[in-house]
């Protein structure tokens, strides 16, 4: 059984705490999923990779993301893809909120 069909705010969903990185699965399915996240000020997720794409929207503040190295500045309302398989980090150059989706496939 599936839940109510309800209209919210994707900024709103989540929280910011001192100190903290906090995380929301909205969709988890085998196919993918779509999570939310908000990273107080200097706080970050160190170098991984991940075996698909990602696509991460930032909905609030700013963040410097590093794929293969190299530094991009991400902010509120910008997006960018992760490539499979490729090493990034992320990391709070101001408090930041996003929300990431993952697709997988075969």
């Amino acid at each position: 059984m599936s839940s109510e069909p309800k209209v919210s705010s994707f900024v709103d969903a989540v929280d910011y705490q001192t100190g903290s990185v906090v995380s929301k699965t909205i969709v988890k399915k085998e196919t993918g999923t779509v999570t939310l996240f908000a990273f107080d000020q200097e706080q970050g997720l160190s170098e991984h990779t991940a075996p698909f794409d990602a696509l991460i929207c930032i909905l609030d503040g700013e963040a410097e993301i590093r794929i293969s190295g190299n530094p991009f500045i991400v902010k509120a309302n910008e997006m960018i893809i992760l490539p499979a398989n490729e090493p990034h980090a992320l990391k709070a150059i101001s408090k930041f909120k996003m929300m990431i989706t993952m697709i997988r496939s075969n």
